[in-house]
């Protein structure tokens, strides 16, 4: 068959391969002709730097850390000429050349445009002798009340951090349906075509912003307490009189009751990065759950449009805290020598979407097992989790409403735990509406989800399985496709390039 048959045959999902025969999904089609921006399969074709809409750049040339002072030797503590480069360069890279590079301190990245660059993950090290607990203690506790650090889940040595500088622009005045992309507003004097918004909902003490959530199934939410929030940052591409058009379809609908408002969306951090590193921490033996004191690699909190890439991190309690919005993180491994505990876990959370949205973690290896490996926490929406592999993979939902993620295109590896979850008590189910599993492999057959682990919202297509299909539009979805057949194997990216009007 020439190029230009198979290339017909490929559209029309019949092609017949070393695998089997290519099939689509219900939900999607061959390019998206079943789809609609009101179905049950998302668009999350917005996930990432500048929604998808430009690659990461590569920054020129900076400063070398070694013209600070830094050693790269192993021994000397290169902490200072860090912060001294980081201080110094306000916009552009911070090169650290091949080395070994000890370092005791938070390196924090509060501007825009400055990259933290190494010279490869297996020649640019930065060990990590102290945790973070021991360096600027943050005590807590759970929320069954144990006593543990905050850096148990969250922060990072390399710690990008900012503000997205949300004030009221407009009160929302009506109400929407999930899918719609025009709002009317009681003012528009603030607003602007072109203009970077933030649709924001808070809920009641009913717990009814957070119930919708959950497609109406949210089991026990009563600790929640009227805190859920709901957030699209869009961009205005029309004003006519009172009505805003977006670029985007609402994720839900927008009622009267959860207090709508446009707030302004203007991150102080963004188009920052971290590259070519290797993270390395003591090869401590892992005490277990909430003994964490913070040998955390790298965070993101309150930051858009930032990157890490090409990194390895070794030894770690956690990997990658994402906190911020359209990030990227790309070609990760995360490895460990540590001793495990009595579950063969080397850590706490490999990578989580903590309360982020739309950010994009793809092109990742997992050589060793957290407790979570990758987790979706405190309402994070909209995120793609992509093209990776792991030892034994959990999908964890922290619960807290989280909602329209993405988990495509991953082999789980033996699979004895992929629906494992955290969470306190009457949060919510672990996985709120629509979240969706697609072309997911694993060494043995895979079940449909235990029925307290999320709504039947949910979609599961061409998950490895044994189970025969089950598609009802209005309740569950499994697709009992062979994952190896079915086309497309990465439902983001094919929604980017159906947006972007690109070749698939």
């Amino acid at each position: 068959m020439n190029v230009s048959g198979c290339f017909q045959l490929c559209l029309l999902g019949i092609l017949v391969t070393d695998f089997g025969r290519a099939a689509n999904s219900d939900l999607w089609g061959a390019a998206g002709e079943r789809w609609d921006a009101r179905s049950r399969l998302p668009d999350f074709s917005y996930a990432g730097f500048h929604c998808g809409e430009t690659p990461l750049p590569n920054v020129a040339p900076g400063v070398s850390v070694k013209t600070f002072g830094a050693k790269g030797d192993g021994v000397a503590d290169d902490s200072e000429a860090f912060l001294a480069a980081l201080a110094a360069v306000t916009n552009g890279a911070v090169e650290v050349p091949a080395g070994r590079y000890r370092i005791t301190k938070i390196l924090e990245i509060k501007h825009s445009g400055v990259v933290l660059r190494g010279a490869g993950a297996d020649k640019s090290v930065l060990f990590f002798p102290k945790p973070l607990s021991d360096i600027k203690p943050d005590w807590g506790k759970t929320t069954g009340g144990q006593r543990t650090s905050n850096y148990s889940w969250s922060g990072g040595f390399v710690w990008f951090r900012g503000g997205l500088g949300e004030r009221l622009l407009a009160q929302v005045i009506g109400a929407a349906r999930r899918g719609d992309t025009m709002l009317r507003v009681a003012a528009t004097n603030l607003l602007h075509v072109g203009q970077r918004i933030a649709i924001s909902q808070l809920d009641n003490k009913d717990n009814s912003l957070a119930t919708h959530l959950y497609s109406d199934d949210p089991g026990d939410t009563r600790e929640l307490r009227g805190s859920t929030r709901a957030v699209l940052v869009c961009r205005i591409v029309k004003i006519s009189g009172t009505e805003i058009t977006f670029d985007r379809p609402l994720r839900c609908d927008v009622r009267p009751e959860w207090k709508p408002g446009i707030r302004s969306f203007q991150p102080t951090v963004t188009e920052s990065g971290v590259e070519n590193l290797c993270f390395a921490f003591p090869e401590l033996p892992y005490q277990g759950h909430f003994t964490e004191l913070g040998y955390n690699a790298v965070a993101f909190s309150g930051v858009a449009d930032c990157w890490a890439r090409n990194l390895r991190i070794v030894n770690a309690d956690s990997g990658i805290h994402a906190g911020g919005w359209f990030c990227t993180v790309q070609g990760v491994v995360l490895a460990s020598f540590r001793k495990p505990d009595a579950n063969s876990n080397t850590g706490h959370h490999g990578f989580s979407f903590s309360g982020g949205q739309d950010n994009l973690f793809k092109d990742f290896a997992f050589q060793t097992q957290y407790i979570h490996d990758i987790s979706m926490d405190g309402g994070a929406a909209g995120n793609v989790t992509a093209n990776g592999r792991g030892v034994d993979l959990c999908f964890d939902h922290h619960k807290r409403g989280d909602y329209e993620n993405l988990f495509v295109n991953i082999d789980i590896g033996a699979g004895t735990h992929l629906w494992r979850h955290g969470g306190g008590d009457a949060l919510g189910k672990p996985c709120a509406a629509r979240g969706t599993f697609w072309n997911i492999r694993a060494s043995r057959p895979l079940s449909y989800p235990p029925a307290d682990f999320g709504p039947d919202s949910m979609n599961l297509v061409a998950v490895q399985t044994s189970q025969p299909s089950e598609k009802n539009l209005t309740g569950r979805w499994f697709e009992a496709i062979p994952p190896a057949d079915i086309m497309p194997q990465d439902i983001h990216a094919a929604q980017l390039a159906r947006r972007l009007g690109r070749a698939p």
